[in-house]
């Protein structure tokens, strides 16, 4: 604990409630994108669109995020120390792969080098598949304690204390 804020350290377990709020807000900035791509005029291609959404979703979803959600869960869990630096709900590659995947949709919007269709059904897709991985976080987190109160409240205000 030498060298550590330990303002930023909190109880091991409640890294699932933060990875479920983090990856959730993720998954709804993304969404929040591709829906406004949706609000042009797409005439007959829209269910197209909707169709290619629904694919990215189940793809990202069950492919890659729910194995993902499984792997970091484990690591949480598995964690000896009663207390976490509050960034630890994710590993050095969740942060790089977290990188690179934001600096790849952060240039491709800017870059101007895909169209407003591909934003739609793309964004649209991963965004509610991150989303749903916040929300398997979350449902896993409350699934394990009985503490169902918000943990940034003082401990006289939650339920139980």
């Amino acid at each position: 604990m030498k060298g550590d804020i330990v303002v930023l350290r909190i109880p091991t377990e409640k890294l699932m409630l933060v990875a479920g709020v983090v990856w959730f807000l993720a998954g709804a900035n993304i969404l929040n994108l591709g829906v406004q791509a949706y609000l042009h005029d797409w005439g007959w291609v829209l269910p197209l669109l909707v169709v290619g959404s629904c694919a990215i979703f189940a793809v990202f979803h069950i492919r890659i995020f729910t194995g993902m959600v499984a792997k970091h869960t484990a690591r949480i869990y598995g964690y000896d120390e009663p207390r976490k630096n509050v960034f630890a709900f994710f590993d050095a590659k969740g942060y790089v792969m977290m990188a690179i995947m934001m600096g790849g949709g952060i240039g491709l919007r800017m870059s101007g080098l895909v169209p407003d269709w591909f934003i739609a059904f793309f964004y649209t897709g991963i965004g509610l598949a991150l989303a749903m991985a916040g929300v398997d976080f979350l449902v896993r987190y409350f699934r394990s304690t009985h503490e169902w109160s918000c943990p940034f409240l003082p401990s006289t205000w939650r339920k139980g204390a």
